[in-house]
This record gives structure tokens, sequence and C-alpha cells, in this order.
């Protein structure tokens, strides 16, 4: 076998998906965003929406959101992005919309923006990501931070009594008349990807379909802020948070396979 035989066409098994632009990556090695980024452009693709599509990306990490997918973003103040997304849907209903929000935009600034356009089933989908800190601004204590863990606004970790408890946003959005879809998800091995592009693609497709509003949350890591390494930041997640943000669908209603 030569070396072209290696690299010839018909032998590609995998390669980067063609939304993906070759801007290389500024996020923190080991960070959840650039796997996530990949599914939504595998998924855009295979549902031949490319040119169709509008993404919104806030403040935050997820702000880089349209350096790295070629499709039409446009970028929202802090925590506003699901009222933007429904603006568009609404003037440009054959479009898929969506927005892609951390925690600290979407479970914080953003709670109102978010509940209600969840409960008015707006149809448009919304990517939460949610690594339980802020991690562009310097590690601060989020609405989903986990009671004990250490951030730099609370150094000897969250306290109930003073902080109040982490927020579930997405079991409550669960409860909401407006979703179709809501599902929790993670990235860290190639089966939980598998079901976190299932979950993605569910979402998106409702979307399209007129069903409701989506609402997918990937339990991510922030190894900087967490100041763990990559694979200690996986396992983290798995022995702390999983307790608390349990995985799986929490609600379909969508009949789509």
């Amino acid at each position: 076998m030569t070396q072209n035989d290696i690299i010839a066409p018909e032998n590609l098994v995998y390669s980067k998906p063609e939304l993906m632009n070759d801007t290389t990556m500024h996020y923190c090695p080991g960070c959840s965003h650039g796997e996530v980024h990949k599914l939504i452009a595998e998924i855009i693709e295979e549902m031949g929406m490319a040119e169709k599509t509008v993404g919104v990306s806030p403040v935050g990490c997820a702000v880089f959101a349209y350096r790295y997918l070629d499709i039409d973003w446009e970028e929202a103040a802090h925590g506003r992005a699901p009222a933007v997304a429904t603006a568009i849907k609404r003037c440009w209903p054959d479009r898929l919309v969506f927005s892609y929000q951390g925690d600290g935009d979407l479970a914080c600034i953003g709670t109102a923006e978010t509940i209600h356009a969840l409960n008015r089933g707006e149809h448009i989908a919304i990517i939460f990501i949610n690594n339980a800190i802020y991690g562009m601004t310097g590690g601060q204590m989020a609405p989903t931070t986990l009671i004990g863990q250490k951030t730099s606004t609370c150094p000897y970790g969250r306290d109930p009594e003073i902080h109040g408890y982490p927020l579930n946003i997405t079991e409550i959005a669960a409860h909401l008349q407006g979703t179709c879809y809501v599902s929790r998800q993670s990235v860290d091995t190639v089966a939980s990807i598998m079901k976190a592009k299932k979950a993605i693609r569910k979402a998106f497709e409702a979307s399209m379909q007129g069903l409701g509003s989506s609402l997918v949350e990937i339990v991510s890591t922030c190894n900087s802020g967490w100041k763990l390494s990559p694979v200690k930041s996986n396992e983290w997640m798995r022995e702390n948070m999983f307790n608390v943000y349990e995985k799986g669908d929490l609600k379909d209603t969508t009949n789509i396979k």
C-alpha cells in the first residue's frame, strides 16, 4: 500500500464538515464548544439547510460561534438571543433558526427571554452549553454552579444559604406548555456525542415542522475555569454534574424518530 492509497478519496472515512471554517479554534483545549460546533455543522449539512439557517450568538464564549460555522449569524446583546431568534423566525418562517448560549447568558441575564420564548412556543431551537461557571470572564459563580463548587466569587464553595441553589433551567423548560422537545446531553464520549447529535437534530427538525420550541442542554466542561486538565475535567463532570443535571430527554411530544 502506497501513501496515495492511504489518502485516496475512496479510503476517506471521515472529514471535517464543509460548513466549518478553517479558522483556528480559540477555545481552551478540552472545551466542549468545538465538539458541539461540529455536530451543528454536520446536522445542518445533512438537513440540506446550509442556505436557510440563521444562528444567534450572544455574549460569552458562545459569541464566537460565528467564526467557525459558515452560515448566517446575528449577534445578540447579553441574554437576548431567544428574543432575537424569535424576531428572525417570525419574519422568515422557512428558516432554521437557533440560538447558541452559555449558562451565564441563558440562565442568568437571559432568564426572562429564555423562559418566555419557550413558553410562547416560538419555533426556534435553543442550544444551551452548561459548564456551571462563567468561563470567559474569569470563572465566577453562575446560576448553574453546584453546591460546594469553588469559583472566583465563591472561593469556599457555593453555599445555598448565601448563594441559593443551582438553577435547573432545563427542568423548568420541560414544564412549559410551549415546548415540544427538551433534552439534556453531553459530549464527553463517542456514545454521548451520538446522542447529543440526535437530540440537536430532533430540535432542529421540530422547529422546521412548527411543533413548538425546543431546548437542548449540553452538560459541558470548563477546564480553565475549573483549573483542571481536560481529562480531569471530564472525570469531575461525570462524578458531580451528572448527579445534579441528569442526562436524557425530559420532554418529547414531537413523534420525530
